[in-house]
């Protein structure tokens, strides 16, 4: 839900005096416009995506500001804006994702215990990860894990293939006599999905972060990640940049991607929200375009959303109820997306209960 010209919304917009939100009483009082047109048409409003994910999503990365415009200057056709795309994944399940590189212990893990890897990319490769250390500085580490990881991606599909199920040949066997581990299974069930991939093998270097729900991920440019399975409630800028190479049908640029990465190491960081009131949690992430409230009504209670400084898009997950601004009021229920304006109070109420999340943009920009 939003302006993107990829994925615009509309917006059912009043025409009577009063304007705000739609009574559905006043059916012949309203129209259809592009929520970009209108937002360009009411400037002053001015001071979300949903994810399903079944089969895993593609290895990826979304470039910054700069490598967008560049991206997008030199192949417009794949690459169709100059934005950055900083996001963040709320867990409305248990969610699974591959994000950020695995810290130096679990990479040494990895070339050691997998002999797939130390075929595919060479024993070179492998034994610069082995003799490295913490105290030959971050810059090193780097250099070593992106010369490694290119290295990988830039095999042909020919050897990957085969290295594959070489690997797939083995971790069943190994299942035979022993209790395979979350990350060997996740192997199994990738090259099920997406049989003699690269993004199989390249698995064994990412994080497998598993949230609850409730939780969220947040993903800042430059920064690999793959959605597994499990649904979460999505935020982003305005932008749908994606630069792919591994786990996908679609274009992949191996080259951009192991270019652009950080090439950090560690676990990422896990939001569990701060509480707004008894019913809403904020979720806050170090970026400057969005945060997002989730809030859980039980029957027959009511909040407030305070008038902030920037506009919002609510969505409605389960259940119906009334929210409530100056001017007008509306029912809502499952399903239903509705924005607001700039510096508008928003009450809420319901007899039998309502989920709803905010989008808008992070409050830490006007304080």
């Amino acid at each position: 839900m939003g302006t993107h010209d990829a994925g615009p919304s509309y917006a059912v917009v009043s025409e009577l005096p009063n304007g705000g939100f739609i009574n559905g009483d006043d059916n012949n009082h309203y129209k259809l416009v592009s929520l970009k047109d209108w937002i360009k048409q009411n400037p002053d409003v001015l001071g979300d995506k949903l994810l399903s994910v079944e089969k895993a999503l593609s290895i990826q990365a979304h470039p910054d500001k700069n490598l967008a415009a560049l991206l997008h200057k030199q192949q417009p056709g794949v690459y169709k804006d100059d934005n950055h795309k900083p996001e963040m994944a709320l867990a409305l399940t248990e969610f699974e994702a591959l994000c950020s590189f695995v810290g130096l212990a679990e990479l040494k893990n990895v070339v050691q215990k997998v002999p797939e890897v130390i075929e595919v990319v060479g024993t070179a490769h492998t034994d610069q990860v082995l003799h490295i250390g913490e105290e030959d500085g971050e810059k090193k580490l780097k250099e070593v894990l992106q010369s490694l990881f290119t290295e990988l991606m830039s095999v042909s599909k020919t050897v990957i293939s085969e290295v594959v199920s070489k690997l797939i040949s083995r971790l069943n066997i190994k299942r035979e006599v022993r209790e395979l581990t979350d990350k060997e299974e996740l192997i199994l069930r990738l090259n099920k999905q997406y049989p003699g991939d690269v993004g199989v093998m390249v698995a064994f270097l990412f994080n497998y972060v598993k949230l609850n729900p409730g939780e969220a991920l947040y993903l800042g440019a430059n920064e690999p990640h793959a959605y597994i399975r499990g649904e979460c409630m999505e935020c982003m800028a305005t932008s749908d940049n994606v630069v792919r190479a591994g786990l996908t049908p679609k274009y992949r640029d191996v080259q951009t991607l192991c270019s652009m990465l950080t090439y950090k190491q560690g676990l990422p960081e896990v939001l569990h929200g701060v509480a707004s009131n008894p019913y809403t949690v904020k979720y806050l992430p170090p970026f400057d375009e969005f945060e997002i409230d989730r809030c859980i009504l039980p029957q027959e209670t009511s909040t407030i959303f305070p008038a902030i400084p920037g506009p919002s898009i609510y969505v409605v997950m389960s259940g119906e109820g009334t929210m409530r601004m100056a001017s007008s009021e509306e029912m809502v229920g499952e399903g239903d997306v509705m924005f607001t304006p700039a510096n508008v109070e928003i009450a809420v109420e319901t007899n039998s209960g309502l989920s709803l999340y905010r989008a808008g943009v992070n409050s830490r920009l006007f304080e």
